[in-house]
């Protein structure tokens, strides 16, 4: 006689991805908390990026990828480098070519895009119910972008070798002052905004000796203080006092940087004078700025970004940097 009680199957254990062994309860616990811990970190990374309306367009993808041909010179004979130390070091940074402004645009606008895309795809995300894959798919986009980023990096390297070749003195060696460049470097790639169409040399430079302006103020503000109290060095401070502008030369200066304000656009003069204290008034932070405009405070520092690089543009055109170190 054939019996019709239900068959009881034993309960099926779930395989592990690895060997197909049953997966343990504190083994799953420990792959759920891992995976916790990867959200956290994947959520809390910031993603800074430059915008672009080409972003927005619908055949952005198309254009982002357009690569340009590359330039017919591959490489530069590096000139002769009084540094033995570093010689190495500067002829192999000769042997990586330029990019062309076409290139350049090309890498620029390829990083951007790709941190656009991740940023974008980060946020359509739950934060707790994001899987593994979702969360490798957005990492890719910005291992993508850093392959574009350390291009332009490395293919500037050699700008900050003949700055720092400018600034050397005893109490700053050439490496170092190389090491910081590559600092300030790395920072203007990723604050560059390739739309306005200018080469990022010209960007780079002003921001490379910018920081090294600041180091060396920096370095006499500290030799000042820890100074000795020898009778010999009390005259330091009186020529260094010396070396400041007259009146005329401080009269030139405004004149010149009322000249600068007047070319900006009257958004971006307002923020300036704002943001600086120009018009008598502490200084006011982006939120406030933000708040009185009825923008996010992105938004300002992006209109004072702009505004800075058409200063920095209409300064090296008065070529002020030289005046101004003639007459120091």
């Amino acid at each position: 006689m054939i019996s019709l009680a239900p068959v009881k199957r034993a309960p099926r254990r779930r395989p592990t991805k690895a060997s197909g062994a049953p997966e343990t309860v504190s083994g799953r616990s420990a792959r759920l908390e891992a995976l916790r811990q990867r959200r956290r970190a994947f959520f809390a990374k910031a993603i800074d990026f430059i915008p672009c309306r080409q972003f927005l367009a619908a055949d952005a993808a198309d254009a982002v990828a357009r690569v340009p041909a590359p330039p017919t010179v591959t490489t530069t004979k590096a000139p002769a480098d009084a540094s033995g130390r570093l010689s190495a070091y500067v002829a192999g940074l000769y042997r990586t070519r330029l990019l062309s402004r076409e290139e350049e645009q090309f890498h620029f606008r390829r990083l951007n895009w790709l941190k656009f895309r991740a940023a974008t795809e980060r946020g359509r995300l739950d934060e707790k119910r994001a899987t593994d894959r979702q969360m490798n798919a957005v990492e890719k986009l910005l291992a993508d972008a850093e392959t574009s980023r350390s291009l332009l990096i490395t293919s500037n390297l050699r700008l900050v070798v003949s700055i720092a070749k400018k600034f050397v003195n005893p109490d700053d060696s050439f490496d170092e002052l190389v090491a910081e460049g590559n600092v300030a470097l790395m920072r203007s790639v990723d604050k560059f905004d390739f739309s306005l169409g200018n080469r990022f040399s010209t960007y780079a430079t002003y921001a490379i000796q910018r920081h090294y302006f600041r180091l060396s103020h920096r370095g006499r503000q500290q030799r000042k203080r820890f100074a000795p109290a020898d009778e010999s060095l009390r005259s330091v401070p009186e020529v260094e006092g010396a070396a400041t502008c007259s009146p005329g030369q401080v009269d030139l200066l405004a004149t010149l940087f009322r000249k600068f304000l007047g070319e900006l656009e009257p958004r971006e003069r307002e923020i300036v004078v704002a943001r600086f204290g120009f018009d008598g008034r502490p200084p006011r932070t982006f939120r406030e700025l933000g708040a009185e405009m009825g923008v996010c405070k992105e938004r300002i520092r992006q209109i004072q970004s702009r505004a800075m690089d058409k200063i920095r543009g209409m300064a090296a055109e008065a070529r002020l940097e030289q005046t101004v170190g003639d007459w120091l």
